[in-house]
């Protein structure tokens, strides 16, 4: 029996136990992982909160990284030792979308990775990047996926394009990263001054205060002569989505991620026929995608931002801190 964090059912803060859970040998096709680390999304806060709370007990966290300490027969994938780090969709493996809802993501649909034993699938693993701590590539599972999907598979973002991200969650600050990677041009947003120096710090060209300036899809557009953005990563929702179609260009590309300003709004539909936008709907990526990013990581000296790191007993108020909104980058807990 090993550590392991239980939710029980209909979630909430005061359903989150620190329990155990027996980890079996792993059958033909999978293996086992030590994991030591995970990271907070949005999505592991519904879940954890209560807001999407589990109908039965279950382990939560879909981002977890550890080590491969047994593999079962066939497998050639991985070797004892390797480091790893977790998919979102472990039946995606490529191509167009083919799940809906989270009926198979771990720590939602089925048991995550707050523990520190696990057996699973070899798909529900890829390599985590050469050189990185298992803190750092639990990062990966979620939110840099996001942003890479929605810029260099979605969108096939290209040197010279114009990228506007919003604030400095996860999702926002791997899409200013990535983007500086593709050689695009990027204006990042913050309520704080604060925040904003370390947006530019990352490597931002154009930084814009929204609670200074409310109409900030006009200033986005203003700073690219008029001619508006090629890509949003939108993580806001209702709140924010008008202000980003103001941004984009003709023919602009909208990623639709977040729902951190609520589930339903106004939708201006004319502006969106009017410059004939592409909003795509964005829920993480497949296996391929995560595996052609870790490439690209490889091949760059890109490191993750790491806010704040937990202990796996802490997680309560690892999402209590992510609630106040405060954070720069991923909050982690170490196992």
């Amino acid at each position: 029996m090993t550590k392991a964090i239980i939710l029980q059912a209909g979630g909430g803060y005061a359903n989150v136990t620190v329990g155990s859970r027996e980890a079996r040998l792993p059958k033909a096709g999978e293996v086992t992982v030590r994991l030591y680390a995970n990271s907070l999304n949005y999505h592991d806060f519904a879940v954890v909160s209560g807001m999407w709370g589990p109908s039965e007990p279950r382990i939560p966290m879909a981002d977890g990284a550890g080590e491969v300490v047994a593999v079962g027969a066939g497998v050639t994938a991985f070797k004892v030792g390797d480091s790893v780090v977790s998919t979102f969709f472990p039946t995606w493996q490529s191509g167009e979308p083919l799940v809906e809802g989270f009926a198979t993501v771990p720590g939602d649909g089925v048991d995550g990775y707050a523990r520190e034993l696990v057996t699973a699938t070899v798909e529900s693993f890829t390599l985590a990047p050469k050189g990185w701590t298992h803190i750092e590539a639990s990062t990966l599972t979620t939110a840099a996926l996001t942003a890479w999907r929605a810029l260099m598979s979605d969108d096939h973002l290209k040197p010279g394009d114009t990228v506007l991200v919003q604030g400095t969650g996860g999702v926002s600050i791997f899409a200013l990263q990535f983007a500086k990677l593709a050689g695009a041009t990027v204006i990042a947003t913050s309520s704080s001054e604060e925040k904003l120096e370390k947006l530019k710090a990352l490597g931002a060209d154009h930084l814009i205060n929204y609670k200074a300036t409310p109409a900030w899809g006009t200033l986005a557009r203003d700073i690219t002569d008029g001619c508006g953005v090629d890509h949003v990563v939108e993580v806001g929702g209702p709140a924010t989505l008008e202000q980003s179609m103001l941004a984009a260009r003709v023919g602009g590309h909208v990623s639709v991620i977040g729902i951190l300003t609520g589930l339903a709004g106004h939708f201006p539909l004319v502006m969106a026929l009017i410059k004939q936008l592409r909003l795509q709907g964005v829920l993480v990526g497949n296996r391929t995608q995560q595996q052609a990013m870790i490439q690209a990581i490889d091949a760059n000296s890109m490191h993750p931002v790491v806010d704040k790191v937990f202990a796996l007993e802490d997680m309560v108020q690892a999402f209590q801190y992510q609630e106040r909104s405060r954070h720069f980058g991923k909050i982690c807990l170490q196992i």
